[in-house]
């Protein structure tokens, strides 16, 4: 069974900074795609950005919405994944979900994809 805890959101204002912690259980990193997505009151969950893992290294793709904003990483040793999120807007402001998924996704981008899911955590950025 695979568990995935989210925490590090909160309140910010607007231009302030956040990270985001995924500490899974179950399930090791190098095996799996590992994703952060993040949905707003009313509208569709979207995806922000993943890490996948191919050769013994992984890579990051991000959202155009976020690119150069946030960062991903992964400490394999502690099996946590990391959301550093810089030059925070208003519009960031939703509930940031963990998940993954068996394999390197072709499409890391596709919520239906992935197995399991974190509970959320709320980031807030205030104007």
């Amino acid at each position: 069974q695979v568990h995935l805890v989210e925490s590090g959101g909160g309140l910010v204002q607007a231009g302030g900074s956040l990270r985001l912690s995924c500490a899974a259980s179950g399930r090791t990193f190098s095996s799996y795609t590992m994703g952060w997505f993040r949905q707003a009151p009313g509208k569709e969950r979207e995806f922000v950005g993943a890490i996948r893992w191919s050769g013994g290294a992984y890579s990051a793709d991000y959202a155009d919405s976020v690119n150069g904003r946030f960062t991903m990483y992964a400490d394999n040793a502690k099996n946590t994944m990391y959301l550093q999120m810089n030059k925070l807007k208003p519009e960031d402001t939703a509930v940031h979900y963990c998940a993954t998924a068996f394999g390197t996704l072709a499409n890391p981008t596709n919520p239906n994809l992935y197995e399991y899911w974190g509970q959320g955590t709320q980031v807030t950025v205030s104007s």
